[in-house]
């Protein structure tokens, strides 16, 4: 669809909006005031757009001056404000506004306490200030009162509005309303009182209304000009006055007409965009309805679940509680008979009573023989009367300190138990996160989240080393493993696989209840362990045109003054070479892996690794002299990169530049060759670039240290050490990952 074809598309709509053509239903909750919840009357604009009754305004202004006079007060205001403060006519209010009799509700002139203009806005939260005006400097939304207006109508259809000149019994119902005389007016009373070629004919005349409004709308700063700019800056229209030595003599203005013409075309767009996916709207409408149904059945659930789990709890606890006190009372029952032997046996002890009575008859025998045969027993028993009497001790222990139980801990976790306010799951910070042989996982929390006491981190290896991902790990069998707690929102996890795809999730913890997991998200570590090193400011750095930071882990070409001079000699067929720096370690064995960041700013960045008679040559060299040309080892951005090497090279360099990066034509050796063969050389900058030398097998690959994607291998000559170079022309920079310039930081 052409652009014209889309403005009469747009025009339409707008038309039949104005027509009213489009019924107004279903909007009411667009026409209610957020203060009174009533339907707008005499609607102002707030500074932040919103729209709030004038006298609800008003009554705001006020209750926010009886709140911060009576601060410290410990009386509170009854009832809605509304119902002690006055309503006058909105005309009233008007005049003693711009009169100046009131300035601002509450605040009289010459009083010592501080004037009130701030309120906060019922839509947004945000405080507004109204500034020394007041509600004057405050819009009329006429445009919304008119809607309004239309609303009243459209649900009293059955009440007419009547002629304001006829009377009764014979009052004709409306047919126009006049906007300058503010009357309506039927048919024959209209053409009475606006004869043709009268100054009253020119009147604006609308459909029936009782809402009648200004026919021009006038600046409240500057009451007798009208508004015939827009404030860009403050998205409210403006009279010239504003502009030339007002509040908005500096913000960028545009005409009305304009403006009008701008906004209307945004939302003439904007509704044609909603009413074309109204199906779209009314499919997730269903859904939304869907889940409201899922969530009812699953809090429902939960309840009935919860209700299961306490009467689990509930009966463990009551069944632990007969069995304790059912022990007590065994062990009470043993103990008081216990005792009361005793007390039977001591009261035997006394004097013609148990025991000593029944002694006492048996020193009455005198047959000898008889005497004998029952003084001995009755002997034994009086000899452990007396020994028991001599070392009193009770028969059983009155304390009961083994059934006291310490339920302290059980306490505390039953008043841990959070049933409420579960946190959020966080998300897993894909731009700070990094993964080498160790993983910096950070994460981010909602901005109105909840307090957390600590986060858990897992991780599982999904693939290993020379594994494909349907492969199943059986090493680690897909389990995963959490991390200690975490109190803040990030983590280090040590001791990762090389070359494998581990995935993440984090959840957060507070009051002993568990967020759900964050998505999983997936990182695969580098093909082989992190060589640290930092880059060198000794060997044939230039310091003209290379600036080096102090940590030197970035270094930045200066197109200068030094590079425009040296440009003059293009003329002469000499090539402007490139400015070079290599890392501080050389490499002579084992694999290593390295990864940066290429502004995409920069023009020409070659990275990749060169062998140290290489280096020296590229130092020595004479700098605007040599032609790369002729030179298919130089490693310049020419014609060399476009011939294919069946023999390896001691060096290798990836050009990249202007957000791009060029793959050098494939040869036998070049580990993608469809890509090459199809001519697809040139690839978008990848945001960060991964390099692995494996020095035992001579050779090298490049990856996009995102995905770990191989972006290009090619074979090296490792005979000497070899060590990661950079090359910089024109405007560029080079930045090592933390992790590469960690380890030497730190010493």
């Amino acid at each position: 669809m052409s652009d014209s074809e889309d403005m009469t598309e747009f025009a339409s709509i707008v038309e039949r909006i104005e027509r009213g053509e489009v019924p107004i239903k279903n909007i009411e909750r667009e026409l209610i005031c957020p203060i009174c919840k009533e339907l707008f009357t005499h609607p102002l604009i707030l500074p932040c757009q919103h729209s709030v009754c004038h006298k609800c305004v008003r009554e705001l202004l006020m209750l926010n001056h009886d709140d911060s006079f009576d601060a410290g007060s410990e009386c509170s205001l009854p009832g809605s404000p509304r119902s002690r403060v006055p309503s006058p006519s909105m005309e009233r209010l008007d005049r003693l506004v711009r009169s100046g009799s009131i300035s601002s509700p509450g605040w009289r002139r010459g009083s010592v306490t501080p004037r009130v203009t701030t309120i906060p806005c019922p839509g947004c939260q945000h405080d507004i200030d109204l500034g020394e005006r007041g509600i004057s400097m405050l819009f009329r939304n006429f445009t919304l009162e008119n809607i309004v207006e239309r609303y009243r109508q459209a649900a009293r259809a059955a009440v007419a509005i009547m002629c304001n000149i006829c009377k009764p019994p014979n009052q004709q119902e409306a047919t126009k309303s006049c906007m300058d005389c503010k009357a309506s007016y039927c048919n024959e009373c209209f053409k009475l009182h606006h004869p043709w070629g009268t100054p009253k004919a020119q009147h604006e005349y609308v459909g029936p209304t009782t809402n009648f409004r200004p026919k021009v709308l006038m600046c409240p700063e500057h009451e007798m000009e009208k508004v015939n700019m827009y404030c860009e800056v403050c998205k409210r229209p403006v009279c010239h006055l504003c502009k030339l030595g007002g509040s908005h003599a500096n913000h960028k203005v545009t005409s009305m007409s304009s403006a009008y013409k701008i906004l209307k075309e945004k939302l003439a767009k904007s509704i044609h965009y909603l009413i074309s996916k109204e199906d779209q709207v009314r499919t997730q409408i269903t859904e939304l309805e869907l889940l409201i149904s899922q969530t009812e059945e699953n809090g429902q659930l939960a309840e009935r679940q919860a209700n299961e789990h306490f009467e689990r709890l509930f009966e463990t606890l009551q069944e632990r509680r007969s069995e304790m006190l059912r022990s007590i009372e065994q062990s009470r029952n043993r103990r008081m008979e216990q005792l009361r032997s005793q007390v039977e046996e001591y009261q035997g002890m006394l004097e013609n009573s148990g025991l000593v009575g029944y002694a006492q008859e048996v020193l009455k025998e005198t047959d000898q023989s008889c005497f004998v045969q029952t003084a001995k027993q009755l002997h034994v028993r009086i000899q452990k009367a007396t020994d028991s009497l001599r070392t009193f001790h009770p028969a059983a222990d009155t304390c009961f300190d083994e059934f006291v139980l310490d339920t302290s801990r059980e306490e505390t976790l039953l008043k841990e138990m959070c049933f409420g306010g579960v946190p959020d799951p966080p998300l897993i910070d894909l731009s700070q996160s990094k993964v080498y042989n160790e993983a910096s996982i950070c994460w981010r929390l909602a901005d109105d989240h909840l307090p957390t006491d600590h986060h858990v981190l897992e991780y599982r290896r999904l693939v290993g080393p020379s594994q494909s991902p349907s492969q199943e790990d059986g090493e680690d069998g897909g389990l995963w493993r959490a991390t200690d707690r975490v109190y803040g929102s990030n983590t280090i996890v040590n001791d990762l696989e090389p070359d494998s795809l581990y995935s993440f999730r984090v959840r957060s913890c507070r009051n002993s209840m568990f967020s759900p997991y964050s998505p999983e998200v997936a990182f695969h570590t580098p093909p082989a362990p992190v060589f640290g090193f930092l880059l060198s400011d000794k060997c044939g750095f230039c310091t003209e045109r290379l600036v080096l930071n102090k940590r030197r882990d970035a270094v930045e070409s200066v197109a200068g003054a030094a590079f425009l001079l040296a440009a003059e000699r293009v003329q002469t067929g000499s090539y402007i070479s490139l400015d070079y720096i290599i890392g501080d370690t050389g490499i002579s064995q084992g694999r290593h892996y390295w990864a940066l960041k290429v502004e995409p700013h920069s023009y020409m960045v070659k990275v990749g690794v060169a062998s140290d008679t290489k280096i020296l040559e590229w130092f020595h060299n004479p700098r605007d002299t040599s032609s790369p040309r002729y030179d298919h080892d130089s490693g310049h951005d020419s014609g060399s990169e476009d011939a294919c090497y069946e023999v390896s090279q001691p060096f290798i360099l990836l050009t990249l530049g202007m957000g791009k990066l060029f793959i050098p034509k494939a040869s036998s050796s070049t580990a993608n060759p469809p890509a090459s063969d199809t001519g697809n050389r040139v690839l978008p900058m990848p945001h960060r670039l991964g390099i692995c030398l494996d020095y035992d097998s001579s050779r090298v690959f490049f990856y996009d240290a995102d995905t770990m994607r191989c972006i290009y291998e090619r074979q090296v000559d490792c005979s000497g050490t070899m060590f990661p170079a950079f090359g910089l022309m024109g405007s560029g920079k080079v930045q090592l990952e933390d992790f590469i310039t960690a380890k030497r930081l730190t010493f």
